[in-house]
């Protein structure tokens, strides 16, 4: 038991030839020493346990070695060799930067690089972690570093290649190290478990390599703790129990129950996942792989990119052949969502739940299952406010009504949302929809509510101003029939006084109103601000140029019946200026705009009065 030695170190290469996973390093430093281009440093950068001090202590034995062999590999019989491999040799140096940081320690560093070897040509210093010396440090190093002296060679190792000085770097040759393939770590492994007579399965020991994370010392800690968990027998059941390794075989399961839409099964699935002490970010992770592995399946070229046991990787080819490409894409798209938004969730448990349901519905044709399947079909809501409207299609009528009355025949004049800002409270939605509005998502939801206020009055949201929002319908009301059909009604109604706020207002209906070809104009003109005369019928528009001015010159009539039929006088006439300087806009408050809606539309005065709401 005192001689047990842990496999890391025990079947730690002692050559080249036997460092794993590093080929294409090796074999420039070993014709580097077969040719004798040696550098005064080197730079050593890869993530942790992938052999970087394992190949620097090589180098420095192999180039200290007096009978070099032909391959460039150390003879392993003379007294330099003999004395790296009993750790005696004073010729390797080895400093843990990350304990010895200072100023002072370089400065020793230093002076035992000026004494020559005993034995060998060179003395080679391994400084470690040398990413965590100090600034000074680094600075006192620099010059040895530049100009060290011919028997002296420098490798530093690091594990963090982005903290070490430009200055430094600029010095050494840089050797990238690599993780290590599952594929180099399960044949290293394999090879360890014969020497030390440990029967393995490939299941098992792919395990331990993905546990690794492409380092050879981790997978060797690892495969020393399955082993005595496992009493010389790693199998894979319990190298998975040890190592809390979620079976794959649930993933597998779970793919099976999503083509099938088995929401039921996956729900129970799931439950008994957590109830093993599974996270659920890490089920959803290792998810994310399973769908991952069986779209690269659905092609032999790309089956190499499985990091997995064969036979595992032949039963994710015989599972991606009934998995769809369009299914795999939005899966792991949900996966990949679902993910993101993991640590953000306040119930974790029912976002893992709601992703595997959207994932169990992919499969059907009509993206609905049975069971928990949710609706997709958005209902309207109060149906108390609906009065007795029952036809499915509104009939489109020029006569002005009122919406208690004929709430299937809406007034031409355009219905716009309800302004959202200013009013406290939750807008109805379909007020007037006999029908429920179709759509997912909120931005559906939204054009249904729109919609849904056609018919419940003609000033419902008039004005795009300071917190009421305008919304052009793609239905343009405003045409040249239309417009001779309001001339002719203007003689049904007697003149009503006019006031500058419901002036403002109908100007920006008939703005909003504009076809769709003309969309830079209705812009501009909801930019104009138009003012109401003394005389009460007269009312001026003021033009920021030439151009604008132009245009409203010839569309005078059109916008005079416009607001002749809306204001309820046929008296009113529009007049056109250049702005000048001094002139300054009328800017109403949302107060006197709501006010102004009030009296005009009995809806939103119902609604008002009905859920109690006030301006915020």
């Amino acid at each position: 038991m005192e001689n047990y030695i842990v496999s890391a170190r025990k079947y730690r290469p002692m050559t080249f030839d036997t460092v794993v996973g590093q080929e294409a390093l090796t074999v420039t430093l070993k014709n580097a020493i077969q040719s004798g281009r040696l550098a005064h440093a080197y730079l050593f950068c890869g993530p942790r346990g992938v052999g970087k001090t394992t190949c620097a202590r090589i180098f420095a034995k192999t180039i200290n070695c007096l009978n070099p062999q032909p391959n460039g590999e150390a003879c392993g019989e003379c007294e330099s060799c003999k004395a790296f491999n009993e750790q005696r040799s004073y010729n390797i140096h080895e400093l843990d930067a990350a304990s010895n940081n200072s100023v002072e320690d370089i400065r020793q560093l230093i002076e035992q690089v000026r004494i020559p070897p005993q034995i060998g040509k060179y003395k080679v210093f391994i400084i470690d972690e040398v990413h965590m010396l100090s600034q000074a440090a680094f600075n006192a190093f620099l010059k040895t570093l530049e100009e060290p002296p011919r028997h002296a060679i420098f490798i530093l190792a690091t594990t963090e290649k982005h903290k070490i000085l430009p200055t430094i770097m600029s010095r050494c040759q840089i050797y990238d190290f690599k993780r290590m393939g599952v594929d180099n770590i399960v044949s290293h492994l394999r090879h360890v478990a014969e020497q030390e007579g440990i029967k393995t399965e490939d299941a098992a020991l792919n395990v331990i390599a993905q546990k690794a994370d492409g380092g050879m010392r981790d997978a060797l800690s690892i495969f020393d703790q399955v082993a005595s968990f496992c009493e010389g027998n790693i199998t894979y059941q319990r190298t998975i129990e040890n190592l809390n390794v979620l079976d794959s075989d649930y993933y597998f399961r779970l793919t099976d129950y999503f083509l099938e839409g088995k929401i039921t099964e996956c729900m129970l699935t799931l439950n008994e996942i957590l109830s093993k002490g599974f996270e659920g970010q890490h089920f959803i992770g290792g998810l994310s792989s399973h769908l991952r592995n069986l779209l690269v399946s659905q092609d032999a070229q790309t089956t190499g990119l499985i990091e997995a046991s064969e036979e595992v990787r032949n039963r994710y080819r015989e599972q991606a052949q009934r998995c769809k490409p369009k299914f795999l894409f939005k899966a792991m798209k949900l996966a990949n969502d679902c993910d993101l938004n993991y640590k953000q969730s306040q119930n974790k448990r029912l976002l893992v739940e709601l992703t595997l349901i959207e994932m169990a519905q992919l499969s059907s044709d009509d993206g609905e299952a049975s069971g928990l399947c949710p609706t997709k079909i958005l209902k309207p809501i109060f149906d108390r406010l609906r009065g007795n409207a029952t036809s499915p299609t509104p009939a489109p009528s020029t006569t002005p009504s009122a919406p208690s009355a004929t709430p299937s025949a809406p007034s031409t004049t355009p219905s716009i949302p309800s302004p959202t800002p200013p009013v406290r409270g939750r807008a109805p939605s379909g007020l007037e929809s006999p029908s429920p509005l179709q759509g997912e998502g909120r931005g559906e939801g939204m054009k249904g509510r729109g919609e849904g206020m056609k018919g419940q009055g003609k000033g419902m949201a008039m004005a795009k101003m300071r917190g009421f929002s305008i919304r052009r319908p793609t239905n343009a009301p405003v045409t040249k029939v239309e417009t001779e059909k309001a001339e002719e009604d203007i003689v049904t109604f007697e003149d009503k006084p006019v006031d500058n706020v419901g002036l403002t207002v109908a100007w920006r209906k008939y703005a909003a109103s504009l076809p769709h070809e003309d969309v830079a104009l209705s812009h501009q003109l909801d930019n104009i601000e138009p003012t109401l005369q003394e005389d009460g019928s007269t009312f001026m528009v003021i033009a920021d140029n030439p151009a604008i001015q132009q245009e409203l010159n010839k569309r005078i009539s059109p916008i005079e019946a416009y607001l002749r039929k809306e204001l309820q006088n046929k008296s009113l006439h529009m007049t056109i200026r250049l702005r000048e300087a001094t002139d300054r806009r009328r800017v109403f408050t949302r107060v006197e705009i709501l006010n102004q809606m009030l009296q005009q539309s009995e809806a939103l005065r119902k609604l008002k009065e009905e859920f109690e709401l006030e301006l915020t």
